[in-house]
């Protein structure tokens, strides 16, 4: 689909405004990544399920993820930057999905037990139109890491394409020590794949 804008600045401003929304519209229904994501049909589905793929990426490859700060689903500050040092976990996630709910718990735990390790767990919580259902997911599995809030996917916009982006709903990405990608999951993870992605990266220097 291609926008043009024609006239006035101010219908351009509004034409690059719809560009960006229907980019973003695109991107988290299962027509914007590049391969493998796909969205249910007539399953009764609201969620795009991802490839099943985790993919790792050797340190002299891997690309500096994008800045992402903000506002946390509590209404807090956040910037992912001020993690740097550690290894970060970030979990794209909604309230809405069930696969994401299948997830948690095991997200929970891997992330109280490897905060010594210099762990850190982000959540980036995106098409919860109101902040409401949010927290009650986090209270509901006291999540104990904050997440920032997304609804529009604004955030995941920022991946360049055709880097590890977040593809599906859910995804988590693992930020080295300096904040490169290394690893990225198109699947929802229990406690023993999130260790085996996790482990490597804390203990490089």
């Amino acid at each position: 689909m291609f926008l043009r804008a024609i006239g006035s600045p101010g219908r351009s401003r509004l034409s690059a405004a719809v560009t960006a929304a229907v980019a973003c519209a695109l991107l988290l229904s299962g027509c914007g990544g590049d391969g493998g994501q796909q969205q249910s049909g007539g399953s009764g589905k609201n969620y795009v399920e991802g490839t099943g793929a985790v993919t790792r990426v050797k340190p002299a490859d891997r690309e500096p993820a994008p800045e992402l700060s903000g506002e946390t689903v509590d209404g807090e500050r956040l910037d992912v930057a001020d993690y740097r040092g550690q290894v970060v976990v970030l979990n794209v996630w909604g309230s809405w999905c069930p696969p994401c709910r299948a997830e948690m718990p095991h997200l929970v735990k891997v992330a109280e037990e490897t905060e010594d390790q210099g762990v850190r767990f982000v959540g980036i919580n995106t098409r919860d139109l109101d902040r409401v259902p949010a927290q009650r997911f986090e209270d509901e599995y006291e999540v104990p890491y904050p997440s920032l809030y997304d609804p529009s996917g604004k955030l995941l916009l920022r991946f360049p394409k055709g880097s590890l982006n977040p593809q599906a709903i859910p995804s988590t990405l693992v930020l080295d020590r300096e904040g490169r990608i290394a690893a990225r999951a198109l699947k929802p993870l229990g406690e023993e794949e999130l260790r085996s992605i996790i482990d490597p990266l804390a203990k490089e220097k």
